[in-house]
């Protein structure tokens, strides 16, 4: 029957890592940060969320999401606020023109998978939010941008989005009280600066034991380091970011990257009581970053860290030997390493042997990844035409 039809969009969203990152709100219900931030996002061939919506009147009461194929709960505020945005949008479209279905009526069925672990300080918010509301914008035929939908994915996670636009992305703080003015535009395309790579140390793929939403606000309550950063420090970095990345200034981009990875941790730790998201192999991993820099006589690679251990590491494409190859020389055991890309690469630093040890040890796979596209929409469903949930065949 015509009422029973199912109607369905999918979409694929990337994760982005912040090379000046967005710590602390000014309104926790509007999800409004204290300042401003800026990421790399990360080709969807290595990181990925892949969401279906869908929608149907044969759907039992209620919207429901299915994450990794375990039931997650939509009636949070964050959830609640992105139906609550969408649904009104496409009640607005379905006013002016009568003949349109009325998908705003009907319950939602949200299937995501994710293809690395959920929660483990790999941005998986960012890319699942960011998914989740493109893939309904997508079911609703919306006529919002990528910036427009960043004011809503924005209220389910932060920095969600950052992860509706491919390339370098701002997240512009914004002064509005009611956040209309709080969201991503793209500073420059994946294409402007090809060469940039990622490498990915996971040091644990554990879920966090200070979650973001909630170390962010302690932050925000009791540390001192914490209005310098807002103040002074990250719209410099701001500044200067924007500026390597139009020169393509791989020198200046690594420092303000590593300095304000250091800044925000400073501000965790300075957090009552201190948050530690890093750990002795993160810790290695920045050691092994200055070594691998000394060694090359320049900034061939910057680290930064998230809210968790897991190190990312940026270089050049033309550095790959320099970066790569020095540290598959001590992890080559580790999974994740793409064959055809370090099988002819040399070490040449010798590293400390804590250094080496504690990577060796600590590293528990490795993900070789570059600067990449925004969401893209796709023919995959995670949901069958009569309704039921699917595997991905990813």
């Amino acid at each position: 029957m015509a009422s029973e039809k199912v109607y369905r969009a999918s979409t694929t969203a990337p994760v982005n890592i912040a090379v000046v990152k967005y710590w602390g709100k000014r309104d926790t219900k509007l999800n409004l940060p204290t300042n401003s931030s800026l990421s790399v996002t990360l080709s969807q061939a290595d990181l990925r969320t892949l969401t279906t919506a869908s929608c149907s009147s044969s759907y039992p009461e209620g919207d429901s999401l299915l994450l990794n194929g375990e039931p997650s709960d939509v009636s949070g505020a964050r959830p609640q606020a992105c139906f609550r945005e969408l649904r009104a949008r496409r009640a607005a479209l379905e006013a002016a023109d009568p003949s349109l279905p009325k998908l705003s009526t009907m319950p939602l069925r949200i299937v995501s998978e994710n293809n690395f672990p959920t929660a483990a300080g790999l941005a998986s918010s960012a890319a699942g939010f960011a998914a989740f509301v493109r893939a309904i914008a997508n079911l609703y035929e919306l006529p919002a941008s990528p910036s427009e939908l960043s004011l809503i994915a924005r209220q389910g996670s932060g920095s969600a989005c950052r992860s509706l636009f491919g390339g370098y992305v701002a997240w512009r703080m914004g002064e509005a009280a009611d956040g209309s003015d709080s969201m991503a535009d793209q500073v420059a395309e994946a294409s402007h600066w090809p060469e940039m790579r990622a490498l990915i140390l996971v040091a644990s793929a554990a879920k966090k034991g200070v979650s973001s939403t909630s170390g962010m606000q302690q932050t925000v309550a009791t540390s001192g380091l914490f209005q310098e950063r807002i103040k002074s420090v990250v719209p410099k970095n701001m500044e200067i970011m924007e500026k390597a990345i139009a020169e393509r200034d791989f020198a200046a981009f690594a420092e303000v990257t590593m300095r304000d990875s250091n800044s925000f941790h400073a501000t965790c730790a300075d957090t009552y009581p201190p948050i530690f998201y890093m750990n002795d192999v993160s810790r290695a991993a920045i050691r092994a970053v200055e070594a691998i820099n000394a060694a090359a006589g320049r900034s061939v690679a910057a680290y930064t860290f998230d809210a968790g251990p897991n190190a990312v590491i940026y270089y050049l494409e033309q550095d790959t030997e320099a970066v790569v190859g020095n540290l598959y020389g001590i992890l080559s055991e580790v999974d994740g390493w793409k064959a055809s890309a370090v099988e002819a690469l040399k070490a040449n630093v010798s590293f400390d042997e804590s250094v080496a040890g504690l990577l060796k040890n600590g590293v528990s796979r490795v993900i070789m990844t570059s600067v990449g596209e925004g969401p893209v929409a796709t023919q995959e469903f995670l949901v069958a035409e009569d309704g039921t949930p699917v595997k991905s065949s990813a």
